[in-house]
């Protein structure tokens, strides 16, 4: 019956639905990124130097040369390309009988370089290189300084903070819930060990506690996931000890008592199932903290490593592009991180209220 009051309320909530649906398409986005991205290439990362930071909408011709490693033909669903074919930016073509010749995009010189025909598969003809290795690249966001996608780069970056929210979250729950479970259960000598222990990892500041983890078990992908998660279990620990606490001195308990039922069967069946509703709430929190924090350790240096695309990452490359003349670079993954912390933020403000009993 609550639980359909809840819902009932949450469709009556547009800010909630409007939230709810923005997060579920960047999930989606993030995990078909390979397949939504302009530049399919491993972490998006195909170099052109030569049109870098260019506008959005810029376009322009793209020559495409074929390697002669089988290997870099392979794609991948989750993981895009192995290794993109060599691309070049060209301005001007001009067809000669044994190949092409053309010139760069961005030399400002009379300088031609050429490609034969021997470059490209038997039997290739001229149409079917205007068609397949010819193309016209529109970039509809423009290019970051490395002359790479930027469209593609927030799209396969979107995967890190996704995933950053997630893993922070799974393993937040599994240490809070199992350590504030036992702490306001068991009481006692018990209580007072954890609850130290609470204490003390609460009066370590939160972002000194990620880079000393961090730095302990090395900069990488990972390590900054499990660094999050291990600093955000507190307050989870916190809510559940004093719910379980409270809990236990319900009617129903000390008649699950009387009638004989375990320690065990008390808490895991009676007692947590009480948490999960200011869990939900937390967790979305906890989730939006998780990618502010990401994003800031990336923008420090010590998050996900170059070049695997990250929104704090991308916001650190292109800082002072904002006093340059082109703050669009920095202020697009800046814009994309306040959207989804602050998405989360809404959705765990309505679930807040429409689980609230006393509403």
């Amino acid at each position: 019956m609550e639980f359909n009051r809840a819902i009932n309320r949450l469709k009556k909530d547009v800010w909630a639905l409007f939230s709810a649906a923005f997060i579920l398409g960047i999930c989606l986005v993030a995990l078909f990124a390979y397949q939504l991205a302009p530049d399919q290439t491993r972490y998006a990362n195909q170099m052109h130097l030569s049109i870098h930071s260019q506008p959005p909408g810029f376009s322009c011709k793209i020559l495409i040369i074929p390697r002669a490693s089988d290997a870099s033909s392979k794609s991948y669903f989750f993981t895009g390309n192995l290794n993109a074919q060599e691309e070049i930016p060209v301005k001007e073509v001009f067809w000669t009988e044994d190949g092409i010749s053309f010139k760069r995009y961005g030399n400002a010189t009379d300088y031609l370089e050429k490609v034969t025909f021997d470059q490209f598969p038997d039997g290739i003809t001229k149409e079917k290189i205007e068609t397949h290795f010819l193309k016209e690249r529109l970039f509809p966001l423009g290019t970051d300084k490395y002359g790479r996608d930027l469209l593609s780069r927030l799209i396969v970056g979107s995967r890190i903070s996704i995933a950053i929210g997630f893993v922070a979250v799974i393993i937040s729950l599994i240490l809070g819930v199992f350590l504030g479970a036992l702490a306001g259960f068991f009481g006692g000598l018990v209580d007072k060990i954890i609850m130290w222990f609470i204490n003390v990892m609460w009066s370590i500041p939160t972002l000194l506690m990620v880079i000393a983890i961090t730095l302990a078990l090395g900069r990488g992908f990972w390590q900054v996931f499990i660094a999050v998660g291990l600093t955000m279990w507190v307050e989870v620990a916190r809510l559940v000890r004093g719910l379980v606490k409270s809990t236990k001195e319900e009617l129903f308990v000390q008649a699950g008592t009387v009638l004989g039922f375990s320690k065990t069967r008390l808490l895991l069946n009676h007692i947590l199932p009480m948490t999960i509703a200011p869990l939900i709430v937390l967790s979305a929190a906890n989730f939006a903290s998780a990618i502010l924090m990401e994003s800031g350790l990336s923008f420090l240096g010590i998050g996900a490593q170059p070049p695997m695309p990250s929104w704090g990452g991308m916001v650190k490359d292109h800082f002072r592009y904002l006093l340059i003349g082109k703050p669009y670079l920095a202020l697009l993954p800046g814009l994309a991180i306040m959207s989804l912390v602050l998405a989360f933020m809404t959705l765990g403000n309505s679930l807040r209220d429409a689980l609230d009993v006393r509403s």
